[in-house]
């Protein structure tokens, strides 16, 4: 038997914070701005199109091709049209918060199985790094 499976008691308390998550206001206000986006066909193309731009202007200078002057200037001013898109702004900072929030739950999750007790905020800022420094990232 696994031990997630002979644990059923945190799988319990898991779902217990899911559903506080799931029922927390703000949460709830993030998942109907991704949701609001996700029914915007026209904002989509348009995140789209700005994302697969940027990607294509970020492979040309790890490839060592000098930007012009012109591409930077229409990839800004595509940027900038995005964020003047209320559903699109609004969506990439619900994106943002529901990332940041799925990352300090982790955070506190990895850093109490590390410790082998519940880990504290001081743990959680004293652990550096994105995943408490395991991964050299910190």
């Amino acid at each position: 038997m696994s031990a997630v499976a002979e644990q059923s008691a945190v799988i319990a308390k898991t779902k217990e914070l899911c559903a506080e998550i799931v029922a927390d206001p703000s949460f709830r206000k993030n998942q109907a701005k991704v949701e609001r986006f996700l029914s915007d066909d026209a904002a989509r193309l348009q995140y789209q199109s700005v994302h697969e731009r940027g990607d294509e202007l970020a492979h040309k200078q790890r490839a060592g091709i000098e930007l012009s002057k012109s591409e930077v200037t229409e990839f800004e001013a595509a940027r900038d049209a995005l964020f003047a898109n209320e559903i699109a702004r609004d969506f990439l900072e619900a994106q943002r918060e529901l990332e940041q929030l799925q990352g300090e739950i982790a955070k506190y999750v990895g850093a109490t199985i590390e410790l082998g007790r519940v880990a504290t905020e001081d743990d959680i800022q004293d652990s550096g790094g994105c995943c408490g420094g395991g991964c050299g990232c910190g």
